[in-house]
């Protein structure tokens, strides 16, 4: 039986890959080339795969922008961001992170730990909502914000100024008034007192 077009293609691909393979080896021995050839092959293989394994979590986790901690680069003692992009989204919102926070001081400069590192990293592959630190944010919002994509105005930083009771200050702001009032009046006792004794 005749061999078919296809199959005739197919043959002379392989002589032509063959000969191209003989020509690269040059003086190198058969095995040689195949056992390199074959080493090459299987880091292509790895390589391909390791890359569309981070592709597929980049595609998951999307956009984002991370403001990171001011004082961690030399020369600057600016605030840091850094700014993901991503080509092809699964959605149009983006991820802003405030890490301003996440850091050790060590000398003169800030630094950024394994620990500071992963909680960022882990706000930026979950997804999730976390209060006074990351926040998924629709394109519209931003668009409606002037593309402004500072993270303090997606983000809202912790009020950690002391929570004061107006009730219980007013009643101790009366309370001294009416203790001045009382030392005010023993003083001019003592006053009059003091008179009485000079005339």
């Amino acid at each position: 039986m005749a061999p078919t077009i296809k199959e005739g293609q197919n043959a002379e691909l392989h002589r032509t890959i063959w000969r191209s393979a003989n020509d690269l080896r040059g003086s190198v021995d058969c095995w040689d080339f195949k056992s390199y050839m074959l080493g090459m092959l299987f880091y292509r293989f790895i390589s391909e795969n390791l890359i569309a394994y981070i592709n597929a979590g980049e595609y998951k986790a999307g956009d984002a922008v991370i403001q990171l901690p001011p004082d961690l680069f030399f020369g600057t003692t600016i605030a840091t961001y850094i700014v993901v992009p991503k080509k092809s989204k699964s959605h149009n919102a983006v991820r802003f992170i405030d890490a301003s926070a996440e850091f050790e001081h060590t000398s003169n400069k800030n630094k950024l730990t394994a620990a500071n590192q992963q909680k960022s990293l882990d706000a930026f592959t979950d997804r999730e909502d976390i209060e006074h630190f990351a926040r998924l944010v629709p394109a519209g919002d931003i668009s409606e914000n002037a593309y402004n994509i500072a993270v303090s105005s997606y983000v809202e930083q912790e009020d950690t100024r002391e929570i004061v009771d107006i009730t219980a200050l007013n009643v101790e702001i009366a309370r001294i008034f009416a203790r001045q009032s009382e030392l005010r009046a023993a003083i001019n006792a003592i006053v009059v007192d003091l008179e009485g004794v000079k005339s």
